[in-house]
């Protein structure tokens, strides 16, 4: 009897020794695969979240649309005034232009992400304890994946964030190679509002054209501003083959009301039905819905010399 308790007692021993052994091996490779803390660089700096957020706050319409599209939605417990996409996302009255730092606190937020830095809002946030994430407004197609990926490495949704980023990228580079070779050289103007506020190639929106070789008519506009206002005369002028309007929500404009303009019906993208309406909001974020943008431009192209 004693002789099989000390066996038992050595073999009790023996496997513990190997459970430890084997804990203190398997430690570094599970600390190395481990998602928290994490650590990225954005706008305000080096930012560490420590646990996975279960308490988001988002006061930016792109970082909205980009949590959902990465499965971080259910963690999304406040968004913006500005977010209006997914219709599902928990809009508020919190603006993040001129952000209440008392109303975003009484959310209890463990993560809040902005892309604007009002008044120090995130230093506000910080002094409360609260991280805070700024990503500001990409300035070109790689950032806007890098902020994706961002916000997947922060709310542990890592491999759908790269997923998500590789797919768009994908989708984007087979657009442009299908209509790029009808699109070089072909002229276009983007349409803020209806008063011919445009952008220059030197924006986001403006490098999406440029990936397909289009020449964009107001970035010979003078006035040294990257979003200039134009004249009509100028317009008229420079007669563009294509038309963006990404002023269809807020102001109602499209093809008909576009045409009615005094001295408009001359311009060859009028007068071909080349004038293509966007969403306002996918005209002016760097999210997910990216590829629609490209995708509208590219399907206007594909119908360039049809009509």
């Amino acid at each position: 009897m004693a002789r099989r308790f000390a066996l038992a007692a050595f073999l009790t021993g023996f496997a513990l020794a190997v459970a430890l052994d084997s804990s203190a091996l398997a430690s570094p490779s599970r600390s190395a695969a481990a998602p928290f803390p994490a650590t990225i660089t954005v706008s305000n700096g080096q930012v560490t979240i420590q646990k996975r957020p279960s308490r988001i706050v988002s006061l930016s319409a792109t970082a909205t649309e980009t949590l959902f599209a990465i499965g971080a939605g259910k963690q999304v417990i406040a968004v913006d005034n500005q977010s209006d996409y997914p219709k599902t996302a928990p809009r508020t009255s919190l603006s993040g232009f001129t952000p209440n730092v008392e109303a975003i606190a009484g959310y209890r937020p463990d993560l809040v992400v902005i892309s604007y830095d009002p008044k120090g809002l995130s230093e506000a946030l910080g002094k409360l304890g609260i991280p805070v994430v700024h990503q500001d407004a990409a300035a070109t197609l790689p950032g806007a994946y890098q902020q994706i990926r961002q916000l997947g490495k922060i709310t542990g949704h890592t491999a759908e964030a790269n997923a998500l980023a590789t797919g768009m990228k994908r989708k984007i580079t087979a657009i442009v190679a299908k209509a790029r070779a009808k699109a070089v050289g072909v002229t276009v103007y983007h349409e803020l509002d209806p008063t011919l506020f445009t952008l220059t190639s030197n924006t986001f929106v403006g490098r999406v054209y440029a990936l397909f070789g289009l020449r964009n008519i107001a970035d010979a506009a003078k006035g040294g501003t990257e979003y200039p206002q134009l004249s009509a005369e100028y317009l008229i002028s420079a007669n563009p083959a294509l038309i963006v309007l990404a002023d269809t929500v807020c102001c109602a404009q499209n093809a008909r009301t576009v045409a009615a303009r005094p001295g408009w019906s001359r311009i060859a993208a009028v007068r071909t039905g080349s004038v293509v309406r966007l969403d306002d909001s996918i005209a002016s974020r760097w999210g997910p819905r990216l590829v629609n943008l490209v995708r509208a431009v590219g399907t206007a192209l594909g119908r360039l010399g049809r009509q």
